[in-house]
């Protein structure tokens, strides 16, 4: 495959570089730009974005060996036997190079950001226009400023739609997506305190979120979570007045007569501002998901979907390793949310454990960037542990302590603390017993998808 006009040439101009070597080669197109040398495959680009502890530069003679057509450096490289451009900074060549390959479709953009749930809400989405279009999408959470434009030039001739999912976690970070993104439909999930220490208030996070809706395409729509505090309030913005779902009346995309089905999911009737309605069914549980699929409903509607179209897309919504997925066992039932977490979620993934039958254990580890604050939110999400009445509550990590103390304020929880998840895996087998549902949450950084292994086994 060969990426649409992307030239030597128009990627040295788009990235403003000085080009290095035989100048006939300029017209060649390239069939694939990668930032992990190992990925180099022929006539590929390696983009030579250095690490926290590795100088990505001295990987380009591998890169070469493996068939590259051109590398990317910010080091003058001197005379080579082989075509390089010279930028400034390898990361923003990057977000050039791949504005320039997104700008060469015209196909409609959906992006994604918010404070939880982006990942879960653009597969619900992509889950909803599947039924009509052909979707790319972020894959995983390839959702910063490396990982969005790897995800673009995935794009290619045969995709209508492209999802693009955006996270940020620090001022001036949106529109260095947004602007390579270009979105025709702005959603916005929730805004929480997810990187707080960074943001300070939850003002400061709508403020650099909402950013990206400065970049939105001419007659562009803007969908929010009107159940939201923060974002119901926001009015026109580009002349756009905002779209608003949610479960409260005044929303134009609405859900009523919620009723949860246990860990099955939950069943709705869902509102479109049309007038229309239908009655379907959320395979994964917790009224979050509901949210999710209202956030569905809404694009899919204003991309010219039926209701019959967003209802089947609705309701084969597949499961994600590590968010929401259960995992049924010959002993167990596991809620594998493992991916990541923060205070909301948190919670959320609680009131999904609270729908099983039988006794309720919450496995929750350290939750990051929260700031000066992180111990007290910590405690609260133990503290709604003990209000739900989990049966027991093991905190991971020196912050998983915290959640241990406000557990043990319920006069119906049990709470232990291990001080590494090597601690609790030595006593896993002694604590989880035939019949339980285990929840398993933490953020990213704690890995605790080697817990969910283990009990897997069990």
């Amino acid at each position: 495959m060969i990426l649409k006009n992307l030239t030597l040439e128009n990627i040295t101009a788009a990235c403003r570089g000085v080009y290095h070597g035989d100048h006939s080669k300029l017209s060649l197109e390239v069939s694939g730009v990668v930032i992990d040398s190992r990925k180099v495959e022929d006539n590929y680009l390696f983009v030579a974005i250095d690490g926290t502890n590795v100088n990505a530069h001295k990987f380009i003679p591998d890169t070469i060996k493996r068939g590259a057509a051109c590398v990317v450096s910010h080091e003058d490289l001197g005379e080579t036997d082989y075509p390089y451009i010279l930028v400034e900074s390898t990361g923003q060549a990057l977000l050039d190079i791949a504005k320039l390959y997104r700008d060469s479709f015209d196909i409609k953009v959906v992006g994604i950001t918010g404070s939880a749930g982006k990942t879960s809400t653009k597969e619900m989405i992509a889950s909803v226009l599947s039924r009509k279009y052909n979707v790319h999408k972020t894959p995983g959470n390839f959702n910063n400023e490396w990982g969005l434009p790897i995800t673009i030039f995935e794009m290619n001739e045969s995709h209508e739609i492209a999802i693009l999912e955006m996270g940020v976690n620090h001022f001036g970070e949106m529109r260095r997506l947004s602007s390579v993104a270009g979105p025709d439909i702005c959603v916005i999930t929730n805004i929480g305190i997810a990187h707080l220490e960074f943001f300070k208030t939850r003002e400061g996070i709508f403020q650099e979120k909402s950013q990206m809706i400065q970049d939105m395409k001419n007659g562009g729509a803007i969908i929010l979570n009107g159940d939201d505090n923060i974002l119901c309030e926001t009015g026109a913005i580009k002349g756009v007045q905002p779209q608003f779902f949610g479960m409260g009346e005044d929303n134009e995309f609405r859900a009523e007569n919620v009723t949860s089905l246990g860990l099955k999911g939950s069943s709705c009737t869902i509102h479109l501002p049309s007038g229309e309605s239908f009655d379907c069914t959320v395979p994964l549980p917790g009224v979050h998901m509901v949210s999710n699929a209202l956030a569905g409903a809404a694009v899919g509607y204003n991309l010219s979907l039926t209701p019959d179209e967003i209802k089947a897309g609705i309701e084969s919504l597949p499961s994600i390793p590590g968010r929401g997925n259960i995992i049924s066992t010959d002993r167990i039932v596991i809620l594998d949310d493992c991916y990541n977490a923060n205070p909301i979620s948190m919670k959320a993934s609680m009131d999904v454990l609270d729908l099983a039958i039988g006794r309720k254990v919450a496995i929750l580890g350290d939750m990051g960037e929260l700031g000066e604050n992180a111990g007290q939110m910590h405690c609260e999400v133990g503290r709604y542990a003990a209000e739900k009445n989990i049966d027991l509550v093991c905190g991971i990590g020196i912050l998983g302590k915290e959640i241990v103390s406000g557990a043990a304020s319920g006069e119906n929880t049990e709470a232990l603390w291990f001080e590494t998840k090597a601690d609790f895996l030595r006593t896993v087998k002694d604590i989880i017993k035939t019949g339980d549902n285990v929840l398993v949450k933490a953020s990213h950084g704690m890995h605790l998808e080697e817990i969910v292994e283990t009990l897997r086994t069990l």
